[in-house]
């Protein structure tokens, strides 16, 4: 399935409703829905509301929406307890093959091959599915006196992570800013130093924009040399705020709740897009579902040539088990996600700095939660 057709209304939605966030309130009448059915109301309203538990860990970049979710949740549902710790993709994926999370956020899909096997053998032998859920742009931040509209192209910002280029003065990026006044200044590239499905999206979207300036490859683990390391979004975030000539990647709700400036990206269509929830999701739209029945893995093109696309985004997955959760867990499982699914749990998130799902996306993840057993 091609979502690019769905952009031009993706992009008008999410604009809307971003202009709209300030002025929502939260539906905080208890639910009437049955506490056991497992399903919510995808147009909005009702929420399915259960008693139990879950324990959940993973993506630092959905830790905001998560947390916005679980607030709204539990406001509604008071027998309902959600936990949810953001120690990083990779160790939410271990926990959850392990037993020890009821799903995992990753900002990665699983792996073919040993990682999807391990996560099946905890299902049962049931696959392992994974639920695009947060749209997290990622962005491209920086804290350099006296600039306040850096742009980069992709190659650029592969030799500055690299550490090919190594003040903020130097020509490749004045030719990227040829009407900046920058500083010679040395540059501190910030990345993360735990396992993290922000830094394989970000280094593949540096592999495929710019191969011959990053050699790197796309990987969780951050591979190339020097930099600074980070653990969780929130740690780079934290270390930019206090650097000057700094620069990292992390996701725009991170970037937003910090005030930290954020540079425009040389996208495919040959133009500097600024990061708005607009830009993010004609991206978004244009990606293509590669998962089968009611796994919802998708493949972005970090390369779009989609005028005013910005070309850096990762989507974080739910991962459940398509059957095989324990029963006294599924209908809570099945509820609050039910609910972060629906119009308005992502309606929810714009102020925070995420973009919704394209509708077409939404509506078949809601579809495989309600098919969860």
């Amino acid at each position: 399935m091609n979502l690019k057709r769905h952009g031009l209304i993706a992009g008008i939605a999410i604009t809307a409703t971003l202009a709209l966030a300030a002025c929502g309130s939260d539906n905080n009448e208890p639910s009437t829905s049955s506490p056991s059915n497992g399903t919510s109301g995808g147009a909005g309203g009702s929420v399915a509301c259960a008693s139990g538990s879950l324990t959940a860990q993973g993506s630092t970049a959905q830790k905001n929406a998560m947390d916005e979710w679980i607030k709204s949740y539990q406001s509604k549902c008071s027998g309902a307890k959600v936990d949810y710790q953001g120690t990083g993709s990779g160790a939410g994926i271990t926990a959850f093959s392990g037993g020890t999370a009821d799903f995992a956020g990753s900002d990665s899909a699983l792996k073919d091959g040993e990682e999807s096997t391990k996560a099946s053998t905890r299902c049962g032998g049931a696959p392992a599915l994974n639920l695009p859920m947060v749209t997290g742009p990622i962005a491209v931040a920086y804290n350099i006196d006296g600039v306040k509209d850096l742009q980069l192209k992709p190659e650029t910002l592969a030799k500055i992570f690299s550490g090919a280029i190594k003040t903020w003065d130097d020509a490749a990026v004045k030719a990227d800013n040829p009407s900046a006044t920058l500083p010679s200044t040395p540059i501190l590239a910030v990345h993360r130093n735990d396992s993290s499905g922000t830094t394989e999206n970000f280094t593949g979207y540096l592999t495929a924009a710019a191969p011959s300036a990053w050699t790197a490859g796309k990987d969780k683990v951050w591979k190339a040399q020097g930099g600074q390391g980070e653990k969780g979004s929130d740690g780079i975030a934290a270390a930019l705020k206090k650097s000057p000539g700094s620069i990292g990647y992390v996701e725009w709700s991170f970037a937003k709740a910090n005030t930290l400036s954020t540079a425009k990206i040389y996208n495919g269509a040959g133009e500097y897009t600024a990061l708005t929830a607009e830009a993010a999701g004609k991206t978004v739209a244009g990606a293509k579902v590669t998962g089968t029945g009611d796994d919802m893995k998708l493949s972005i093109d970090y390369a779009t040539k989609e005028a005013g696309a910005y070309p850096i985004v990762l989507v974080t997955y739910e991962i459940v088990c398509s059957k095989g959760t324990v029963a006294d867990k599924l209908p809570l499982l099945k509820g609050f996600l039910g609910y972060t699914v629906s119009t308005d749990g992502q309606a929810a998130l714009e102020k925070l700095g995420y973009a919704p799902l394209p509708e077409t996306v939404r509506a078949k993840v809601e579809s495989s939660i309600k098919n969860l057993a």
